[in-house]
């Protein structure tokens, strides 16, 4: 069928309606939940997390010193090696409270960052996300659900407020208009929060933003299913705006009357994160 164009989406693709690049396409930052930046003049994205309250051990230095090794290498990696990197990188960073593998050179790949020590891990049998707030008809969805309605397909770079990028990289999932459709949202509602289960991460969009067709709950991203490591098993995928609007492990969503600072907007990150019109920076749009 060819690829199709979403309205103001840039490419965008139904289930089945071609392949995209695969992994390793480019540089950027693991959205969402990651270091920032203070603010001030907001060169920020990704925004690099500021020290939890409470903080786990350390690395050891030993693991830190392999970890960094690791890391230059993987600059210059074959594309093999360098899916091995980003793979143990994602594991690391969850074993590591100080945030220091977000640090790390990842030769073209994402960043792994987390506002908290450790992450509960979800599966099929225990994911669900919940829908409720201003709306009639609040619901849960299992991993099975997510997966039996309708598919929507997009390419787009991914741009992290740090500077990252990763070019043409697929993502796909459930529009997030869909969802908020079914549950019937009531007329006084203006705003959508969305709560993660890190137990720490929040972010918000308007109304309108969230019923964009280029805003997802997304179930698989580089042509597979997302990994932890990445947010998943599900997470939200907010296309024109810079990565931190894309909340990993997604597990709630909650229509309001108006829009409550998420995580990083409580720290001094622009609550309307477009790309390229936003945190100071005059990146390309990536919609």
């Amino acid at each position: 069928m060819g690829r199709a164009e979403g309205p103001g989406t840039g490419r965008a693709e139904e289930p089945g309606m071609g392949r995209a690049e695969g992994p390793g396409t480019g540089r950027a930052e693991e959205p969402g939940m990651g270091r920032a930046e203070g603010p001030g003049p907001r060169r920020a994205e990704e925004p690099s997390p500021e020290r939890p309250e409470e903080r786990g051990a350390p690395i050891g230095r030993r693991v830190f010193l392999g970890t960094l090794g690791l890391g230059a290498l993987g600059v210059v990696a074959a594309p093999t090696l360098q899916r091995g990197l980003e793979a143990f990188l994602g594991n690391a960073a969850d074993k590591d409270p100080t945030g220091l593998t977000g640090l790390l050179p990842n030769g073209g790949g994402f960043r792994y960052y987390s506002v908290t020590s450790s992450v509960p891990k979800k599966n099929a049998a225990t994911y669900r996300l919940t829908i409720g707030g201003l709306v009639d008809h609040p619901r849960s969805y299992t991993l099975d659900d997510l997966r039996a309605l309708p598919q929507t397909r997009m390419i787009k770079d991914v741009q992290c407020v740090t500077g990252w990028r990763v070019p043409d990289t697929p993502f796909e999932g459930v529009r997030l208009s869909r969802l908020l459709d079914a549950a019937g949202v009531r007329p006084s509602a203006g705003a959508v929060r969305f709560t993660c289960f890190d137990g720490a991460y929040t972010e918000s969009l308007t109304l309108d933003q969230a019923r964009r067709a280029d805003v997802l709950v997304a179930l698989r991203m580089q042509d597979k299913d997302i990994g932890h490591s990445h947010g998943g098993p599900v997470r939200l995928y907010v296309a024109p705006m810079y990565f931190y609007k894309s909340a990993k492990w997604l597990s709630g969503i909650t229509v309001t009357e108006d829009v409550k600072p998420g995580y990083w907007e409580e720290r001094g990150y622009d609550v309307d994160a477009w790309v390229g019109r936003s945190n100071g920076r005059d990146d390309k749009p990536t919609s």
